[in-house]
């Protein structure tokens, strides 16, 4: 009901930037937020950062903040994912998602629309 196309991953070292992009189509009435969650080698799935639909609100997990911004473009229907200042740790299939359910815009279980994962891996 909600598809979503992600792209922009790719290899850089460490430092270095990339920018993510997910457009999202069909029933977007239904989006209550936006955003990213990342899963490495052997790790569960964990929340990047999210964007509310009107843009008012952004939440980031600890260990990316200051690194990356998450914006929309809102005539689009697409988000963006800014990363500056990669590190390895951030090595990791990132997939984008859609809040279709009422609740924490950080919890997984809200989000009932992925994309297929875009791979970001940062050598050191």
């Amino acid at each position: 009901q909600v598809l979503l196309v992600e792209s922009g991953g790719g290899l850089v070292q460490a430092g270095g930037s990339l920018r993510l992009s997910c457009a999202a189509s069909g029933r977007t009435w239904s989006i209550y937020a936006m955003g990213w969650f990342r899963q490495a080698p052997g790790q569960e799935r964990e929340f990047v950062a999210t964007i509310s639909w009107t843009g008012a609100n952004t939440y980031y997990v600890d260990s990316v903040k200051g690194r990356f911004t998450i914006s929309r473009d809102n005539a689009k229907n697409t988000v963006y994912l800014q990363m500056n200042s990669l590190e390895p740790e951030d090595t990791a299939v990132y997939y984008c998602a859609a809040q279709t359910l009422f609740g924490d815009p950080r919890a997984s279980r809200n989000f009932a629309s992925w994309g297929q994962g875009t791979q970001v891996t940062v050598s050191s």
